[in-house]
């Protein structure tokens, strides 16, 4: 399947489990669109100051990549600034958290994988 742009749903979700402003995701395929144990594959945007809250994956990981913009990440408590290329694995019962700390919007690639 090759998917356009055009055809990806975008959504605004304020206030993102209990973080800040609001995160702009675009689906980039829907759970009904793969055939593996995947629930989100999507390009996640965070303006300056928003926030996705502290939140549990528990029979499930998620994977952020960092595309653009600086954010500070927290992981299982670990806190660390994060920038273009870095990636954070979440999941097996840990939380995580992800602000934008940057002048710039955050992008970052997340996938969640559930088993």
């Amino acid at each position: 399947m090759i998917k356009d742009v055009s055809q990806m749903e975008s959504e605004i979700r304020s206030q993102m489990r209990g973080g800040s402003g609001d995160v702009t995701i675009q689906h980039v395929f829907k759970a009904d669109e793969l055939l593996g144990a995947s629930r989100l594959v999507a390009k996640i945007t965070l303006q300056p100051g928003c926030s996705v809250g502290l939140h549990e994956h528990d029979q499930e990981e998620e994977i952020f990549y960092i595309m653009k913009g600086r954010g500070r990440v927290v992981d299982a408590g670990e806190v660390r600034e994060v920038t273009p290329g870095d990636a954070v694995l979440t999941g097996n019962g840990n939380n995580h958290s992800i602000e934008n700390i940057g002048n710039d919007d955050l992008e970052f690639f997340a996938v969640i994988l559930t088993y």
